[in-house]
């Protein structure tokens, strides 16, 4: 799942150094440099880039700006699955790996509140904790709305 980035390998007129253009922006209108892994602390899609890039051993720098990826490679290796590399960028899920469920992605329920109150009417005991930041004239409007559509339902 996911979409694959098309990717361009351009070479350049310094040894050592590739580019590679692809079909979306990475950073925008700036420019991004990264000396080493640790200069990729972020969570742009640049940063998470430059760190696969220094995960295969075979990168010494990468600059990013815009769609262009320029890599300078570390000496005695060449750009092989490089471009293989970025193309996978915004791949989540891969052969063999199982997608999570949608029961998986679904944020834990809070317990109900213990009261005699089954109501629901908006008493302070029944109140779970997020219903505690909810102004209170919006939870008596919910209430009022409840009551008219019970009494329409039957």
């Amino acid at each position: 799942m996911g979409q694959l980035v098309a990717v361009t390998e351009k070479p350049s007129s310094t040894p050592g150094v590739v580019r590679f253009e692809i079909n979306r922006t990475l950073s925008g209108s700036g420019h991004e440099r990264f000396r080493s892994i640790i200069d990729a602390h972020g969570n742009s899609p640049s940063d998470e880039l430059a760190r696969r890039l220094f995960g295969t051993g075979q990168v010494a720098g990468v600059h990013v700006y815009a769609n262009i990826i320029t890599v300078d490679l570390e000496k005695g290796y060449d750009s092989a699955g490089l471009a293989d590399l970025i193309r996978g960028l915004h791949t989540y899920w891969k052969p063999g790996v199982e997608p999570p469920t949608f029961d998986d992605l679904q944020p834990e329920e809070a317990p109900a509140a213990a009261s005699g109150d089954s109501g629901g009417d908006g008493g302070d005991a029944a109140l779970s904790e997020a219903a505690k930041l909810v102004p209170a004239h919006l939870l008596e409007r919910g209430r009022a709305a409840r009551e008219k559509w019970n009494a329409k339902q039957g």
